[in-house]
């Protein structure tokens, strides 16, 4: 099977060129070789024997694990999102900098490009759109029985999915998570559909949400504004026209997940006054996985880092095994992150908080002679000499780190030597 590396555009046409998102994206690259193109991910094409069709699937791995399939540096969340033509780019955005800020845990995202969206992403018939005939139980059929197990197969996963949509795709992700709850763990619905079909999920809400037990399920859900100068969402609950039944079907739908809490689903939902239907995706996707991973970050105030007697390393363990119950499997905290706090005690000459985040780091990631390199940094700040030249070699064989060989050639006397 061919892999392309591409950077995608909502036209589905491949481009190399560098894209600039603005508000909350910032920039970044898989660790490609010397004059590669920039790259947010690659496409494959999969076989559905359930669909009878070639499906396009864009994949993109997180940049700490080095933008590849290598499986054993480490195992990350799948994020599915549908539309994935439009949608895509954005997520990934978004994951790469949440994780870059300790927010979330770096994630793989699979982007589910569409070929027929309109009978894809719906179910039933529509009045209004008679023509348009919905398969989305075919379609959801194929991402549970053939899509999330090749995922699986072929890439570092772990057991922890979330399903984002937008508009249709926001019906589907409601309509998956009244009737196939336990497919994913978190839900993001943007601007969902729930006017289509004359409403047929909400109907069906109201005699499943009373009795399904959503226990470690998470939903997030988005609204834009679409409605008249001095309408606002209580106003609009008594309106009838078409163009208010989208916002009108979403906060019903609300109401009933705040009369149902006894089915211990975690959600929560936020109407953008200043955003409308196309651009209510970004930041609804920003605040969905901000919402869905509020139980990742970390904080540490200045006053405790600088107070001798805490101790970082019995913190950070505490806080991710936390971490680890939420996601449902074992959670260690980022080489980025603890490196980070080390360095940081290290420049405020605080030696044995830094020795033991460092040592934590090497525990946590073996196989990293990054990891080894800043220990050894330790040992050569606090002037331990034979032990920081013990660090770096052992660091050398675990990677050809240039820095790491230029310090030991240095503590060697002999900086052309070759090691």
């Amino acid at each position: 099977m061919n892999c392309r590396f591409f950077i995608f555009n909502q036209n589905n046409t491949p481009t190399f060129v560098f894209y600039f998102f603005t508000l909350l994206l910032t920039s970044f690259c898989v660790n490609a070789q010397e004059n590669s193109p920039f790259t947010t991910g690659f496409e494959e094409t999969i076989s559905s024997k359930i669909l009878s069709q070639q499906r396009k699937i864009w994949i993109h791995i997180p940049k700490s694990n080095g933008g590849n399939k290598v499986k054993d540096r480490g195992h990350y969340p799948v994020v599915y999102v549908l539309d994935g033509s439009e949608n895509f780019n954005t997520v990934v955005s978004i994951t790469e900098h949440l994780e870059e800020s300790s927010l979330c845990p770096p994630m793989i995202v699979v982007g589910i490009v569409p070929i027929d969206r309109l009978s894809e992403l719906t179910t039933g018939v529509d009045k209004d759109s008679p023509e348009i005939v919905g398969n989305n139980d075919k379609f959801m059929s194929f991402v549970e029985k053939e899509l999330i197990p090749y995922i699986d197969t072929n890439y570092p996963t772990t057991t922890y999915k979330t399903l984002i949509g937008h508009s249709l795709g926001g019906l589907t992700v409601i309509n998956t998570l009244l009737h196939h709850p336990d497919l994913f763990n978190a839900y993001v619905s943007l601007e969902a559909s729930l006017w289509w079909n004359n409403r047929k999920l909400v109907e069906e809400a109201k005699t499943i949400l009373p009795t399904q037990n959503y226990q470690g399920k998470t939903l997030f859900m988005a609204m834009a504004n679409r409605m008249e100068r001095g309408v606002d969402t209580l106003s609009v609950q008594k309106e009838t026209s078409s163009s208010t039944k989208l916002i009108r079907s979403n906060l019903e739908f609300i109401k009933m997940l705040n009369r149902n809490r006894k089915n211990k689903l975690r959600y929560s939902y936020r109407f953008y006054k200043d955003d409308d239907h196309p651009s209510v995706r970004l930041v609804g996707e920003y605040d969905a996985l901000r919402f869905v991973f509020d139980f990742y970050k970390l904080k540490i105030y200045d006053s405790e880092l600088n107070n001798p007697n805490f101790r970082i390393d019995s913190v950070l363990e505490t806080h991710y095994k936390k971490v680890s119950e939420n996601m449902g499997y074992v959670v260690k905290p980022g080489e980025s992150q603890v490196n980070r706090l080390g360095y940081q005690m290290l420049g405020t000459k605080q030696y044995k908080k830094a020795e033991n985040l460092f040592k934590l780091n090497i525990a946590n990631n073996p196989s990293s002679g990054n990891c080894y390199d800043s220990l050894g940094d330790l040992y050569l700040e606090t002037g331990n000499k034979s032990k920081a030249i013990e660090t770096f070699k052992k660091a050398l064989t675990l990677q050809a780190l240039p820095e790491t060989k230029e310090k030991l050639n240095k503590l060697l006397n002999d900086p052309k030597k070759k090691v």
